[in-house]
């Protein structure tokens, strides 16, 4: 895996190799966008870049360095991650924590992070650090990477891997190249999908569409859940302002927590997209092409009005839950109200 090698994102990617031909590498870049769009991997990509002997300022990605980078295994390239996500990817074990692993990145990591960098490299002149999950970073951790970011040292690059920077201090932001990355085209997403998972083309589809381009959550997916999104959308169809208990009954089944309420959302947020295709003659674009009969039935009986007002109100649900402020059972609840009772 080179920067080469990274798929679907030709602005990023042009942007990186343009700053390795001219030499004019930053400090410190901030690699920003959703999750599972090729962030990380153009991060191994510019450290190899950075450190490769055999390709300098490309990278091979099949000498010892380039192979030791991919692994996590270079003297000099240092990773910094929440100790839950070391946890997710197999390295480490919860019998190395005393308690829960954090979901943070605490400011004692930052400071060994310094205190790593302020050593001289041992097989490259330049150093490279790869935070993954940047935003996970605590204030206290924040603040002590500043100082870095303020008096970087000599021949070392920063690398923050965010998908929400807005939580990272406007000071930290400030003081990075900003590369951003977007969602992956649909195509690759499902052909990737297709071969990894050894779908069928309509559910490769179907699980890159609900991804958001995301590959990583592609990948993810779970294929039964997909399969359920039927009975899902037929119940949501069904509801009606003179049947509250079944509104209620509704908010209960997906708002048990956070991620179930956010994938419920999200389901419904892409319907009211194929509700609309199908109301303007465009099924064939739909993402549930599988339900094309139900979206016909619903666009039918819906204004154009009404589905803005679905979309923002949605929208609007949805990132009150994300703002973790908003409890999500009670969220979705005066979010059917609203839709049901008070006009859908």
């Amino acid at each position: 895996m080179t920067l080469a090698s990274v798929q679907g994102q030709p602005r990023a990617m042009d942007a990186l190799q343009s700053a390795l031909r001219s030499g004019s590498v930053h400090h410190a870049y901030l690699f920003a966008g959703p999750e599972g769009v090729g962030k990380e991997l153009a991060a191994v990509g510019l450290a190899q870049a950075l450190t490769c002997p055999e390709a300098p300022e490309v990278g091979c990605g099949r000498c010892t360095s380039c192979v030791r980078i991919t692994k996590g295994l270079h003297p000099d390239v240092t990773w910094v991650m929440p100790d839950a996500e070391r946890v997710s990817r197999g390295l480490a074990g919860r019998s190395d924590f005393t308690g829960t692993p954090s979901r943070e990145l605490r400011v004692e990591q930052i400071r060994q992070l310094q205190e790593r960098l302020a050593l001289r490299g041992l097989e490259s002149k330049r150093k490279v650090a790869i935070l993954v999950s940047a935003e996970q970073m605590n204030v206290q951790a924040q603040n002590a990477f500043l100082k870095t970011l303020e008096e970087p040292p000599a021949e070392t690059t920063l690398i923050l891997v965010a998908s929400a920077m807005d939580r990272l201090l406007p000071t930290i932001r400030s003081r990075c190249s900003k590369v951003y990355f977007g969602p992956l085209p649909v195509d690759l997403v499902a052909r990737h999908v297709q071969q990894e998972r050894k779908l069928d083309a309509d559910t490769a589809a179907l699980a890159a569409v609900m991804s958001g381009g995301s590959l990583g959550r592609a990948l993810a997916l779970d294929v039964d859940a997909l399969k359920e999104r039927k009975d899902v959308l037929t119940a949501f169809e069904a509801l009606s302002g003179d049947d509250l208990p079944a509104l209620l009954r509704f908010a209960e089944a997906h708002g048990g927590s956070r991620e179930d309420a956010d994938t419920a959302l999200e389901l419904l947020i892409l319907w009211t997209r194929d509700v609309s295709l199908a109301k303007a003659g465009a099924q064939d674009a739909m993402a549930n092409r599988d339900l094309k009969a139900l979206a016909e039935a619903a666009a039918q009986r819906t204004s154009e009005a009404a589905l803005h007002r679905r979309h923002s109100l949605l929208e609007s649900a949805r990132t009150a839950i994300g703002s973790r402020n908003g409890a999500p059972r009670l969220q979705l609840e005066r979010l059917l109200i609203e839709l049901c009772v008070e006009g859908r």
